[in-house]
């Protein structure tokens, strides 16, 4: 965009980054509904979660199936256990964060003891907003 090492910030370039992530919610809700079109279509043609694809002149729409297997973790360790398989079981130790914020509230943990066992994440957003006129 030619604006890399230009850290002025005009009126125009707000606006435009208002007017453009605008137009990018618009746009997000017109693919929202063109997919639930597309979706029941599939679904009438083809059934719930089965793959299909349509083509109209030189556009193929295609429908594709994700599935993801998750173990009921409670049941499947009770499963193991059962069957005295218990090598495929994970123990996992964690921190309980909650008890440690706990802990400290209580005085039963000192803050310093834990020098170095935390990070913090950041994460940084950008949010133009027009204001009300008074």
């Amino acid at each position: 965009m030619g604006r890399k090492n230009n850290y002025k910030i005009t009126e125009p370039m707000l606006n435009e980054y208002y007017d453009l992530s605008q137009k990018k919610k618009e746009i997000e809700n017109q693919l929202d509904e063109l997919q639930k079109v597309f979706h029941g279509f599939f679904d009438h043609q083809v059934g719930e979660y089965e793959k299909g694809e349509l083509i109209l002149n030189n556009l193929k729409l295609e429908r594709i199936i994700r599935k993801k297997e998750k173990y009921d973790e409670e049941m499947t360790v009770n499963k193991l256990e059962e069957l005295n398989l218990s090598d495929l079981i994970q123990i996992v130790k964690k921190p309980d964060g909650d008890k440690i914020k706990s802990a400290i509230n209580l005085g039963l943990l000192n803050e310093k003891d834990l020098e170095g066992c935390i990070s913090v994440n950041s994460s940084q957003a950008i949010y133009v907003k027009p204001l009300k006129n008074k």
